[in-house]
């Protein structure tokens, strides 16, 4: 029996290391061909290589499709998602597969799914249904969403919004969060072994700090990257563990200020990229987690680790009781930040519950993926499902 063919798109650090097991999942099915397409930046020298990430795990590399611009202005987004739609089409043309997934709601994935639904592939996407009000990718993933055929949520309410984007119920799935599967199953480092590792002290406490441009705001990410600079300048018992940004309209300022940074302050490092188990077992051994990256959110609950959250760009999300939300002044930062070194706030994180799953949710996607290459349907028309409630 010929094998049905999976092709899985990855762009980014944080994207692969969410992804990782279901491809290791569906590459122990000996019925299916798997093939993993890389682009964007993992193929960038400024955002580490992380492709090498993927070769380092035994996966093999199907295609790498170089498609990123050396800027992050908008015209240059632009031109990106343009060479990633020519660039696909020729991929997809070559190389059809019976089923593509892809994961989130970045730029580049949006231009290669309009390229994949050109070629009438069935789309199977994870995670449709959230909110990121303050980032262009709110707008993005609900594109997405329409150009999918298969949909895969990390809560009920996401799915309940799938479905309200006209999508049948029958092919949305609630599976939990691929992010607290990583934290429940990865074996973490010994502190002793991580610090050799990263070079650096962990022995007083320190915070790890993830910050990303607002993309629906106008050049505010100098702005309120300098806030927050400013008042860890102050924290002279907290070291200070940076990663960077990624590659957005803004990243490219963020990461140089980091640079600048931790050039001149010995209580900090700096790294484009830890990989997944590097970073869950810094953020394990933290005091805090600082900035508006989604695995602040997500993951770290699961850690029990206190999260600020700064700004609008996670504004929408579903939260865990171990996140303080945060204004980018630094009045409110200095305060909230305060507060999560406390005492209180420790052990809040310690009680939460995470509201994103239970770590089971790359068997029930694969599940679903098998099932579907099995019976997929000669007519894969949708038809706008209208919810009476």
């Amino acid at each position: 029996m010929k094998k049905k063919i999976i092709s899985i798109l990855t762009a980014t650090r944080a994207e692969y290391g969410l992804l990782r097991p279901v491809i290791k999942q569906l590459l122990k099915d000996e019925t299916v061909e798997v093939r993993v397409v890389v682009t964007g930046a993992h193929l960038s020298h400024e955002f580490g290589l992380t492709y090498k990430e993927i070769e380092q795990d035994g996966i093999r590399i199907d295609r790498k499709i170089d498609i990123m611009l050396s800027s992050d202005s908008p015209s240059a987004i632009s031109k990106t998602m343009g060479i990633a739609m020519m660039s696909f089409a020729d991929y997809f043309a070559e190389r059809r597969p019976d089923i593509f997934i892809v994961l989130g709601d970045r730029y580049e994935t949006l231009a290669v799914c309009c390229a994949a639904a050109n070629e009438r592939i069935p789309i199977a996407h994870l995670y449709g249904g959230e909110a990121t009000e303050g980032a262009l990718d709110e707008s993005f993933r609900h594109a997405i969403t329409k150009l999918s055929y298969l949909h895969f949520t990390s809560t009920e309410d996401y799915r309940r919004r799938v479905i309200q984007l006209g999508e049948s119920p029958d092919r949305v799935y609630n599976v939990g969060s691929l992010g607290v599967e990583n934290v429940l199953h990865e074996p973490l480092l010994p502190r002793a072994e991580l610090e050799e590792i990263l070079d650096f002290s962990l022995e007083k406490p320190y915070a790890v700090i993830t910050y990303h441009p607002v993309t629906l705001e106008h050049q505010t990410a100098q702005k309120q990257f300098v806030t927050i600079l400013n008042v860890l300048e102050y924290q002279q018992n907290l070291s200070l563990l940076f990663t960077k940004a990624n590659a957005d309209e803004g990243g490219r300022v963020i990461n140089k200020m980091i640079d600048s940074y931790v050039e001149k302050h010995n209580n900090a490092t700096a790294f484009t990229s830890l990989g997944t188990q590097k970073y869950l077992s810094a953020v394990a051994y933290s005091s805090v987690v600082i900035g508006n990256s989604s695995s602040g959110i997500i993951e770290v609950p699961s850690l029990h680790v206190p999260t600020i959250n700064i700004g609008d760009r996670q504004k929408g999300r579903i939260q865990a009781e171990s996140i303080i939300n945060c204004e980018p002044t630094e009045k409110d930062f200095s305060e909230k930040l305060a507060y999560a070194v406390s005492e209180e706030s420790q052990q809040k994180a310690k009680s939460c519950t995470n509201p994103y799953g239970e770590g089971n949710t790359s068997e029930r996607i694969c599940s679903e993926i098998r099932h579907f290459l099995s019976h997929t349907p000669d007519n894969l028309k949708k038809t706008f499902y209208h919810n009476e409630d």
